[in-house]
């Protein structure tokens, strides 16, 4: 592997590994308004919330790698202490991206990017129409974590008032991932979008013991067809079955019958799990264990 080092590396480098390595990060569309009331519109993928109780939200407003100064975003929080933080969606992708053009502090980005600004109720600063959600933060704290190029400041942001469009909500009221339809910052130029295809579920009771890899026979532990992540379904039922029940399921019977090796059982397994019925392909798998002995 390559090895990477941050004492030897120039931080402009070291800052794309890990920007490339940690994501997709959640975006901070944070609007902000001077001491003299000039909104500021800038996007921080350094972002991400923290508690619930209380609200907090965290993103950081690094120094320039290129020559060591601030952002105007610090500055008026520096000055105000006010924050509104936006969610972003696909839709705006580019709009935000305009944003990230590094303006002079007399530039309201939202007519340059052509957003809707929007009176907040708690904050002075303007909300962003085009955004599904709306939070409008008091800042609490920024913490400094460094003097040097590239160094981040922390600015701890409790959140006072959050607005959500009735569009992006299930029935049931809560936020829908496809309806919302956000992205996500990866490194250099690349984002990702969370919807569709690229949103899957991972159902996993965190209340019950999972009997875990360790417990699963080593010739299933180190099958040659299933990957970890459907070996981690099995892992996660609460008791395995025995082979005595495993050989009283009929279907299970007939193909032990049927037998053309452990991987074929093996196979017959992921058939069941990309069904859902993981009692079945733990029963298989069970069964595939005692016939490879």
């Amino acid at each position: 592997m390559l090895k990477v080092d941050p004492t030897q590396i120039a931080t402009k480098d070291l800052h794309q590994f890990i920007l490339g390595a940690v994501g997709p990060r959640p975006i901070a569309f944070a609007s902000t308004m001077s001491a003299d009331g000039v909104p500021n519109l800038a996007p921080y993928s350094f972002f991400n919330a923290f508690s619930s109780n209380p609200p907090i939200l965290i993103f950081s407003s690094n120094r320039r790698v290129e020559n060591n100064t601030t952002k105007d975003t610090l500055r008026n929080v520096q000055e105000t202490g006010e924050v509104v933080i936006n969610a972003v969606t696909y839709a705006m992708a580019r709009q935000m991206a305009l944003c990230s053009i590094e303006y002079d502090a007399n530039i309201n980005e939202f007519e340059k990017a052509g957003f809707t600004p929007l009176p907040s109720e708690r904050v002075r600063p303007f909300r962003v129409a085009e955004s599904p959600v709306h939070m409008e933060c008091v800042v609490e704290n920024i913490l400094p974590l460094g003097e040097k190029g590239g160094a981040g400041n922390l600015i701890i942001c409790r959140m006072l008032l959050m607005h959500i469009s009735e569009g992006v909500l299930t029935p049931s009221g809560r936020i829908d991932p496809h309806k919302i339809d956000l992205i996500g910052r990866l490194g250099r130029f690349y984002y990702a979008r969370a919807s569709g295809e690229a949103v899957f579920e991972v159902v996993q009771k965190v209340d019950e013991y999972g009997v875990g890899f360790d417990a699963l026979p080593p010739s299933v532990r180190h099958s040659p067809v299933l990957t970890g992540n459907e070996l981690a379904r099995i892992a996660a039922l609460t008791r395995l079955p025995s082979r005595e029940e495993a050989l009283a399921d009929p279907a299970v019977a007939e193909a032990i019958q049927q037998h053309q090796g452990v991987a074929h059982l093996h196979q017959l397994a992921r058939v069941a799990l990309q069904q859902n019925d993981v009692e079945y392909a733990a029963k298989l798998l069970i069964a595939s264990a005692e016939e490879a002995l």
